[in-house]
């Protein structure tokens, strides 16, 4: 079992002291539940199910998100954790192919562990056969789709504010926007308006509102993988608001005698998650970090 290094501060990751060859040392959750959960994570590594975010979590976020990619050393960090664990679950609203594509994830060695749970868990990709399983989508998304450009243009919602079509979803990003919090504001009451009527509901975001089936979210989705494999730990790390479900996730596990570790993909945007969370890192660097230091706490030198 690898040791945990002190901390005076709660939330540090002790990250900027070790280079990307040097041994990662581990951080100390804040938290008693979240010791409990990196223990257990370490004590059986074997039953530990990682379920990871992608955007701002894998991915830097960026102001055009297809141009996300996974930060250049997630591939080779998770290459080296996969193995020894049960699952790593990338839990994404993007569709599958999309994660998989931006994270580099397909023909990769070591990944044979690795699934992706595209649309929050509506469809599944899996690292081992390649194979993409999905059941039929939302009507409602195609009437939301078709009325959405006109919604905008009689909101005023001005150049930037953009449409992201994610196949089973449709997302609304203003962070292009002149004014990116007031453009998502302004747009909040017409969008959750338009979703009800097509039978959606609306999800926010970092300066993103996504539109999108009831029922679909990251915490049903860790819920069900956790249970299909038998988890014995849960580690889930994320940073927006659309990862609060896969927190409580984690926490309806824990009081089902379930150990789990709470991560925040550190940001200022979203404190409700940071206030949640047992350890903050500093973004998808300090993410990687971490997924270093627990692939070298499995497999010392």
């Amino acid at each position: 079992m690898g040791s945990h290094t002190d901390s005076t501060d709660p939330h540090a990751t002790h990250a900027d002291t070790a280079g990307p060859s040097a041994a990662e040392p581990l951080p100390t959750p804040a938290t008693r539940a979240g010791r409990e959960g990196l223990d257990a994570l370490l004590a059986r590594p074997g039953k530990a199910l990682i379920g990871l975010d992608f955007d701002g979590t894998l991915s830097p976020i960026v102001p055009d998100p297809e141009q996300a990619r996974a930060h250049p050393e997630a591939v080779p960090a998770l290459t080296a954790l996969a193995p020894g664990v049960a699952s790593v679950a990338v839990i994404t609203g993007r569709p599958p192919e999309v994660a998989v594509r931006n994270g580099g994830f397909a023909g990769v060695p070591g990944l044979e562990h690795l699934v992706v749970l595209g649309h929050y868990g509506a469809e599944r990709w899996d690292a081992a056969t390649g194979d993409i399983t999905a059941p039929a989508p939302h009507p409602g998304v195609a009437g939301v789709r078709a009325e959405l450009p006109g919604l905008l243009d009689r909101a005023g919602a001005g150049e930037g504010v953009r449409i992201e079509e994610k196949g089973r979803a449709v997302a609304v990003h203003t962070r292009r926007a002149a004014d990116p919090r007031g453009a998502f504001e302004a747009l909040r009451g017409p969008l959750a308006e338009l979703a009800a009527r097509h039978g959606l509901v609306v999800e926010p975001g970092r300066m993103v509102l996504e539109l999108r089936p009831p029922g679909m979210d990251k915490g049903v989705a860790l819920l069900e993988h956790a249970r299909e494999i038998g988890a014995g730990s849960v580690l889930y790390a994320g940073d927006d608001l659309g990862d609060l479900p896969a927190y409580a996730a984690v926490e309806e596990l824990r009081s089902e005698g379930v150990p789990g570790l709470l991560v925040c993909s550190g940001s200022d945007e979203v404190p409700e998650l940071r206030e949640r969370a047992d350890l903050v890192v500093d973004g998808p660097a300090g993410v990687v970090r971490l997924l270093r230091a627990l692939a070298s706490s499995l497999h010392p030198a």
